[in-house]
């Protein structure tokens, strides 16, 4: 849950909830939107939208959050703002102080990773990407051209603060409504049995 004050235009995260857990993410979405709905003290009629992380990740966790955020953005009657996950990497170290180049890796499993490159902050306080979200083998990951950031989390807060942000500045969307899956799906449609008749 995130705001931004009108007045000297700055975002903060107002609560967040996550969990380590790779194996339930069905399960604990709605509790987890419920907590910080209460721990920030907001109604949802107080929200003006509703941001998810759109990846590269996971194809279970994307699809659940992705689908979970759809769902309750329509429930509320507000808009869905897509963001890359990356983004909201960058976004995050930006703000915590690293400046100039940063490279975000994540781990895409299969001995590969993601990789984005950022130049710094625009105007408006949005990561500048340069190149990416891309997949490179683990030992083939191009050098960085000053900081390398390898993520293990991409903070929903963040997310939020940057969907803020650019809804803000009227750059709205940030990224396509279709999840970024940097590779084909593990597991694909039978092509059925042949009936004979």
């Amino acid at each position: 849950m995130v705001d931004r004050d009108g007045a000297t235009g700055a975002v903060s995260c107002l609560a967040e909830s996550g969990t380590d857990d790779t194996m339930r993410h069905a399960e604990v979405i709605g509790g987890f939107i419920r907590d910080v709905m209460m721990a920030a003290g907001i109604g949802r009629d107080r929200l003006s939208g509703v941001a998810a992380g759109m990846g590269p990740g996971p194809f279970t966790g994307l699809r659940v959050g992705i689908a979970a955020a759809h769902a309750f953005a329509l429930g509320i009657g507000r808009p869905f703002v897509p963001v890359v996950s990356h983004d909201a990497i960058a976004f995050s170290r930006y703000r915590a102080g690293d400046t100039g180049p940063l490279q975000v890796v994540t781990d895409a499993r299969r001995r590969e990773f993601a990789v984005s490159e950022y130049d710094g902050l625009d105007a408006d306080g949005l990561p500048v990407r340069v190149l990416g979200p891309e997949l490179a083998p683990r030992d083939e990951v191009p050098a960085a051209r000053g900081i390398r950031f390898d993520a293990t989390v991409v903070s929903a807060g963040a997310i939020g603060m940057l969907a803020e942000l650019a809804f803000a500045a009227g750059r709205l969307p940030l990224a396509d409504d279709a999840p970024l899956y940097l590779r084909a799906p593990d597991v694909t449609p039978s092509p059925g049995k042949r009936v004979l008749q």
